[in-house]
């Protein structure tokens, strides 16, 4: 049963706290996404679309005055959605609820509302409109991202420390050429985006099936006033390109590529933030924390990374959406089935606010990542003995040794090392037990210098340079006014 909606001391519960509301809005979305996906951004862009209608019509010869058009713009914002809820619960459709309460706020306008047009004109080319402006939002917030790891990449770039495959130490890597890996995968996600975002095409006016019966009709047969038409309200969108073939729907494999782009996006967000909360494990590196930020209600010295975790979780989600677009394109029987409609309504919106959000955080933790030099030297020391062995083993041939033999002396020392570490919990002495050891006595003034770790690097410090200035300075230049504009308000933490 619905409690009664009363506090103990009298006052009425917001309705807002009665009903289930998505926390990918209440918790965390930015504004401009949220807004993007509002009822005011989508029912005003029907007005808006049906308005570029009535215009193009006019300017081919219909019967449809200056005045009429004049109140349609008008009214674009004056929406009375009590109103319109009142007319869909009694037409059981929302277009036409929306056509009835247009039209009584330009009653002159009522009789060319929607004229020639299927539900799916304005359904379809809304969604299209806020798909394009959805990318808008993400890719100068996906562009910020990458410049904050670039200047950590640089900062970064000579500080050697352990890399791994398997998750067990390999060789010798630094911290910033680590960071281009990440940035690598999210350079190639911007241009998944920008790919997906460019592609898309405006339905345009196809009419029920697609086949523009109804606007052919209308303009007496005139085939070429039904191209004009389609091209001249393309244009008013702000599209370049429209679909020329399209069932009642345009094909539903445009969300399949848009949302594939973003799952993508959100595998990228996961492997980053994957590799931070390791790497805050290892004591080497944390995410921003707070002066008064809680870290676990029961054991105070926690500094857990709770942004990296939102991050893994709300990415989770963003790659499972690509299945339902997946699974709506392949069931559209013939022309278009219904079935799609609800199913979107959800994923579409879901996708993009998800991946606002991850731009979002991923940029908070990103521009105050906290590297820890000394704990990331103390765990490269750890291991770099063991690593640097080959190198003793050059040198004491080139001093005079026998390879062979050699190998033999390195591989008892580090058997006894690797026993002081395993079993006693110890440091690694392996160092030592080569200095206490007399058959290394011509390697032992050189020993500092075949263990400096700067030389176990190869060429990480110049890759980092190379590649940022050839791969992300540019993009992050092209992004940089869009960037600018951003600052940090759309930060819900």
């Amino acid at each position: 049963m619905m409690p009664n909606a009363k506090k103990m001391a009298g006052d009425e519960i917001p309705s807002e706290f009665l009903k289930y509301r998505t926390p990918l809005v209440s918790r965390y979305a930015s504004r401009e996404m949220a807004y993007n996906y509002s009822d005011m951004k989508k029912f005003s862009t029907w007005r808006k679309l049906w308005t570029w209608l009535a215009q193009g019509e006019k300017e081919l010869g219909l019967d449809i005055t200056d005045e009429q058009i004049k109140d349609m713009t008008e009214n674009i914002n004056c929406i009375d959605f009590e109103t319109a809820a009142k007319e869909e619960e009694r037409v059981r459709h929302d277009v036409m609820a929306h056509v009835h309460t247009f039209a009584k706020a330009c009653p002159r306008a009522s009789p060319i509302i929607h004229l020639g047009a299927t539900s799916a004109y304005v359904g379809d080319n809304t969604d299209l409109i806020v798909m394009r402006d959805g990318f808008d939002i993400l890719l100068p917030k996906l562009a910020r991202c990458i410049q904050s790891l670039s200047s950590f990449a640089r900062k970064y770039k000579d500080l050697p420390c352990l890399s791994y495959t398997h998750l067990q130490p390999a060789q010798l890597s630094t911290v910033g050429k680590r960071a281009c890996i990440w940035i690598q995968d999210l350079l190639m996600d911007l241009k998944n985006l920008e790919t997906a975002r460019n592609n898309l095409r405006f339905r345009g006016v196809k009419g029920t099936t697609g086949t523009q019966a109804s606007f052919l009709q209308l303009f007496e047969g005139d085939d070429e006033k039904v191209e004009k038409l389609d091209k001249r309200v393309t244009e008013l969108a702000g599209f370049e390109r429209y679909y020329l073939i399209c069932g009642q729907t345009y094909s539903r494999k445009v969300d399949v590529d848009c949302l594939a782009a973003l799952a993508s996006l959100g595998s990228s967000v996961h492997k980053i933030c994957t590799d931070i909360r390791l790497l805050a494990n290892f004591k080497e590196m944390e995410e921003p924390f707070e002066k008064d930020q809680i870290g676990s209600s029961a054991m105070p010295y926690k500094r857990n990374p709770m942004r990296s975790e939102r991050c893994c979780s709300l990415a989770r989600h963003l790659m499972c959406l690509v299945q339902d677009p997946l699974m709506t394109h392949s069931t559209q029987w013939m022309e278009r089935t219904l079935d799609d409609s609800a199913n979107r309504r959800i994923c579409l919106a879901e996708a993009f606010l998800t991946a606002d959000i991850l731009m979002g955080t991923l940029h908070n933790i990103s521009d105050g990542l906290v590297v820890y030099p000394k704990v990331i030297e103390r765990r490269v020391n750890q291991e770099l003995p063991f690593m640097a062995t080959e190198n003793i083993i050059m040198a004491m041939v080139k001093a005079g040794g026998d390879r062979q033999e050699c190998h033999e002396q390195i591989r008892v020392l580090s058997q006894e090392a690797g026993n002081v570490v395993k079993r006693e919990g110890k440091d690694n002495d392996l160092v030592e037990r080569i200095r206490r050891t007399n058959y290394f006595k011509p390697i032992h003034q050189i020993l500092d210098t075949l263990l400096d770790a700067s030389t176990f690097i190869g060429r990480a410090p110049k890759q980092v340079d190379q590649f940022l200035n050839k791969e992300a300075d540019p993009l992050i230049e092209k992004y940089s006014e869009k960037m600018n504009a951003l600052g940090t308000s759309d930060l819900n933490l």
